[in-house]
């Protein structure tokens, strides 16, 4: 009785682990599972565009994974990150496109930006940016005791840490200048 018991206990307690670390348990992040889900569904639905949009973006997420010489599985917020910065790659050479009066390779660039546009969280507005920043500019002021330009890079880290990838950085830094040069 007590041998089968004890392995159910076992696995209760693995499976707990595993709903709340689920890197512990060998398994992927809940966002990169999604991706290779819909990478999946779209192969099947012969949708070339969307499948070879997904595939470089597995792609940029292993490279990340395996940079550093120790192996690691990324969570869901380093793979937003890794989301960010392949859209951002895809709207420059877009723009580089658009300006070489190359626009079937644009077009395809801007798509590639919005099937991946689809696993970032909802972009904030420009009153929600702007609070963000008034509230980032106030605690660097109350530890500072003033805000200037010279603390721009205090008061971005606390901005870019509130926003937590909602907000585009470049938005962010016009943002902060704006309000430092305001006041």
């Amino acid at each position: 009785m007590n041998f089968v018991i004890l392995p159910t206990l076992i696995t209760l307690q693995r499976d707990e682990t595993c709903r709340e670390q689920p890197l512990k348990c060998g398994g992927m992040s809940e966002l990169k599972e999604q991706i290779r889900t819909d990478m999946t569904a779209a192969m099947k639905a012969r949708e070339k565009d969307r499948t070879g949009a997904l595939r470089m973006l597995l792609s940029a997420i292993t490279a990340e994974e395996t940079a550093s010489k120790a192996r690691h599985e990324l969570n869901d917020a380093d793979i937003l990150k890794v989301i960010a910065r392949e859209i951002k790659k895809r709207k420059e050479s877009a723009e580089v496109y658009t300006e070489a009066g190359r626009t079937e390779l644009a077009e395809k660039e801007r798509t590639e930006a919005e099937i991946l546009a689809v696993y970032l969280p909802a972009q904030l507005n420009d009153a929600e940016v702007t609070a963000i920043v008034e509230a980032a500019i106030a605690e660097v002021a109350a530890a500072e005791g003033e805000a200037t330009m010279k603390h721009m890079g205090q008061i971005m880290k606390i901005a870019t840490e509130k926003a937590a990838g909602q907000a585009d950085g470049k938005r962010l830094s016009t943002a902060v200048r704006a309000a430092l040069s305001a006041s």
